[in-house]
């Protein structure tokens, strides 16, 4: 289990062969990948994200929220990472990988866990558009 909040993310190879390394009862490895839209909410073209975190908090709520998931889900393993700072249109901002006996338990697990990554964890988020800057609330 790992949860990570920085600039930058690890390469998603090493975070999968890391997983798979963990042991021979995984079955299943899902992805998500969260990217960058070129066009914000109101239509216009997004020039760049910018992400703050709380510095302890917003860790502390990612590893309950895996270690909840791990339980009710039956997971043999997962991470989250999520970047902070200025994020690029077509860059990624966050990875979530399950990785379980079965794709059923992991798929709805990552579902469960990027819509509470959303609403739960203390990431906020700013776009950054040619007709302005807002705070994006969820």
């Amino acid at each position: 289990m790992k949860a990570k909040i920085s600039e930058r993310l690890d390469p998603l190879v090493e975070i999968i062969s890391e997983l798979k390394r963990s042991s021979d009862e995984i079955g299943a490895i899902l992805v998500f990948i969260g990217v960058v839209r070129g066009r914000g909410r109101d239509g216009s073209k997004v020039l760049r994200l910018e992400y703050e975190a709380h510095p302890t908090l917003a860790n502390k709520v990612m590893r309950k929220i895996l270690e909840e998931a791990i339980s009710k889900h039956g997971l043999i393993g997962a991470t989250i990472e999520h970047r902070v700072g200025e994020v690029k249109v077509g860059e990624d901002i966050m990875y979530v990988v399950v990785a379980s006996r079965h794709r059923g338990e992991g798929f709805k697990a990552l579902e469960e866990l990027v819509d509470r990554i959303k609403k739960e964890v203390p990431i906020w988020k700013k776009e950054v558009t040619e007709s302005g800057a807002y705070w994006v609330k969820e």
